[in-house]
């Protein structure tokens, strides 16, 4: 199986069509996840515990990205394809996601030193945290 990593960003759909083309040639079903959290920033004033509607906005995200790879990949993409949202910090989900997984496939947006420090990286965690196979896409420049 080769699992991608989508967050809708242009990054993640430059991963989504490597990722397919890597399934299509390797014969593999293609598992797309988007992982999702509410930053802690968001939810500081409410006890440390997030509020309902912040999760609901959170699955809601995610759902509309996964619905948009989808569309993206269209009607017939030439191997099985499976969703899947997971609350969770997206370095750790994917990790985990991709533990049995022949290949797993991210993009990086190249934000910079300072904006990487400041808001992390969830490629360069998965540099440090997947056990196997890691590709990692830029996006396409234009």
């Amino acid at each position: 199986m080769i699992v991608v990593g989508i967050d809708g960003s242009p990054a993640a759909e430059a991963a989504l069509a490597f990722a397919l083309e890597e399934a299509k040639l390797r014969n593999l079903p293609l598992r797309i996840v988007c992982a999702s959290e509410v930053p802690p920033i968001e939810y500081a004033g409410t006890a440390f515990a997030p509020a309902p509607e912040l999760n609901e906005e959170a699955d809601n995200h995610a759902d509309a990205v996964l619905a948009k790879a989808a569309a993206l990949l269209g009607p017939d993409p030439g191997v099985h394809v499976e969703t899947l949202a997971v609350h969770g910090h997206p370095t750790t989900v994917l990790a985990d996601q991709a533990r049995d997984a022949t290949l797993l496939v991210v993009g990086t947006r190249g934000l910079g030193g300072l904006k990487s420090l400041v808001l992390g990286s969830v490629s360069t965690g998965l540099v440090h945290k997947c056990t196997g196979p890691l590709a990692i896409i830029p996006a396409k420049r234009t």
